[in-house]
């Protein structure tokens, strides 16, 4: 985390990647030595701009060069999530409080098995799943949740110009409540298609 740039705040700076195919399915890693799915995302260096940081952790990460995506689109503005208090390193120095995410929607240009996991001498990953648009949202840590929802909102136009899929039936009230207060913030709130969504309840949710 050296290289990393912390801001005055304390806010990391960082890049997430939502990573679609042709079918509007998403991509999502999972962590080795752990059960957790995510988005590919990692910490931007101080030299670095945005994008430079995206192409790098999308190489590190998942194994893609800039010839195998298109790129489109980013977040307008950076999205925050503060750490719970636990997972606070609290004796480094820049305190990190939380981080701060510039998202890029990209779309695989080509077949899965473009897709490494091995890429980098410390690999992150050890294992990468296609999901149904909102599942992310479940299956991504609980302080995570706001920002993937938020990034999943503003970027799904890109692959769903028609409208985004209809929120999943499994989403919680209080879900739904919190993610709509977060988009009307931003000036997000979009109509949905129609119908239910056909991604089935996760267990536990």
């Amino acid at each position: 985390m050296s290289d990393d740039y912390i801001d005055s705040e304390g806010f990391r700076a960082n890049v997430g990647i939502i990573l679609a195919n042709e079918g509007g399915q998403v991509l999502l890693a999972g962590r080795i030595g752990s059960k957790g799915w995510q988005f590919p995302q990692g910490g931007m260096r101080k030299e670095e701009s945005p994008e430079e940081a995206m192409y790098r952790e999308l190489q590190e990460e998942i194994g893609l060069g800039a010839d195998t995506v298109d790129v489109l689109g980013t977040t307008s503005d950076w999205l925050r999530y503060r750490l719970p208090d636990k997972f606070i390193r609290h004796g480094s120095q820049p305190l990190c409080i939380g981080q701060k995410q510039r998202w890029f929607m990209l779309r695989l240009r080509g077949p899965d098995e473009l897709l490494r996991l091995d890429n980098s001498d410390t690999p992150e990953f050890d294992r990468w799943r296609w999901v149904e648009y909102w599942r992310p949202v479940h299956e991504v840590i609980y302080f995570k949740r706001r920002v993937y929802a938020r990034a999943l909102h503003e970027l799904g136009p890109h692959i769903f110009p028609d409208g985004l899929p209809s929120q999943p039936r499994w989403w919680p009230k209080r879900w739904r409540a919190v993610f709509s207060k977060d988009l009307a913030k931003a000036g997000l709130l979009r109509e949905q298609t129609q119908g239910n969504s056909l991604d089935d309840p996760p267990k536990g949710a």
